[in-house]
């Protein structure tokens, strides 16, 4: 008896071994690290649209999924950089596979309506099948308090409003054929506080309370939703659901290559969330979602050295902004 107490103890410590190493090195959450591959065939041959595909995890996200022998519709404002990323696309259906829709997800809804239609009238006998609500703004980081009416404005304009708006048009395509899927790119900062990031933040939080509701609605009539929650990325400068306008040089941040390849394993597996990170931002996700009170704690502690190592370009991951100076109660 005592031996086999002995070993049951052993192995359970060495499973608590394996799965701690496993969460330290991890890029992403216990569920996605279970998927370890893209599956194929939900690509190949679907029609894609992402929003701003011009740059970052967006232009990478076409490469690949073109590559998995997907038909494109890339979309972003700026219309050279579209037909620049189109032309290094390679795969089954690049380059006459891939249509560019400039589009402006500011425009209003007459201007999203009528890129819809495109959208659904480039192939022939083929819808959307896939969404990917890509494009966003993220402005330079201030404190809650320091945010602009304009900057409030525009940001919500396209991280929210946008993207709702093309999703409501889109939606009842979807709804005829009795299949789509919303691929929405998310934020961490849409799933814990975000010092220095406020409306960010709470335009992540609303696309997410909108989409894992809209799923709840429509998943019985064939509409799935993904939504992807990235932390720090390492993209190019400029719009992009999880870019930063200052990357320092000691904050270890997942590649963009990486995100899109999860996403897209993700999406193919018909993932509800997922986390994409390295650590500490993975722990601070699971102990807001699971341990409020402590997460809650942690980021309040953190969060004023937060905003003053975004001032001076530092690392606004680090876990040295828990012993940073202390600040009035």
């Amino acid at each position: 008896m005592v031996v086999v107490l002995v070993v049951f103890i052993s192995l359970f410590l060495l499973l608590f071994l394996f799965l701690s190493i496993k969460f330290a090195t991890a890029d992403g959450d216990f569920t996605l690290m279970s998927k370890r591959s893209v599956k194929r065939d939900q690509i190949e041959d679907k029609v894609v649209w992402i929003t701003g595909a011009s740059r970052g995890i967006g232009e990478v996200l076409a490469k690949q999924l073109a590559n998995l022998g997907a038909k494109l519709i890339i979309s972003a404002r700026n219309e050279a950089e579209l037909e620049r990323v189109k032309k290094q696309l390679t795969g089954k259906h690049a380059p006459d596979g891939v249509k560019v829709l400039p589009l402006d997800l500011a425009s209003g809804e007459d201007c999203l309506r009528d890129a819809v239609e495109k959208a659904e009238s480039f192939f022939l006998n083929a819808g959307v099948d896939f969404m990917i609500h890509n494009a966003a703004i993220e402005r330079p980081k201030t404190t809650a308090l320091d945010v602009t009416e304009e900057s409030l404005k525009s940001t919500f304009n396209v991280n929210v409003l946008g993207t709702i708006t093309l999703t409501r048009l889109l939606a009842p395509y979807m709804l005829r054929r009795g299949k789509g899927h919303f691929v929405v790119m998310s934020s961490a900062a849409g799933k814990t506080p975000a010092p220095g990031q406020a409306v960010y933040s709470a335009s992540k939080h609303a696309l997410n309370g909108y989409f894992h509701t809209l799923r709840s609605e429509l998943y019985q009539k064939g509409i799935r939703v993904t939504i992807v929650c990235p932390g720090p990325i390492e993209t190019s400068t400029g719009s992009g659901a999880a870019s930063s306008e200052n990357k320092a040089s000691s904050e270890k941040r997942v590649s963009s290559e990486r995100c899109a390849e999860l996403t897209i394993v993700a999406a193919t597996h018909c993932l509800k969330e997922v986390w994409i990170s390295y650590q500490p931002v993975l722990t601070v996700m699971y102990l807001v979602q699971y341990v409020p009170t402590v997460g809650y704690w942690l980021m309040d502690k953190i969060g004023g050295n937060r905003v003053e190592a975004a001032a001076r370009k530092g690392n606004t991951y680090s876990i040295s902004l828990l012993f940073g100076k202390k600040k009035a109660s």
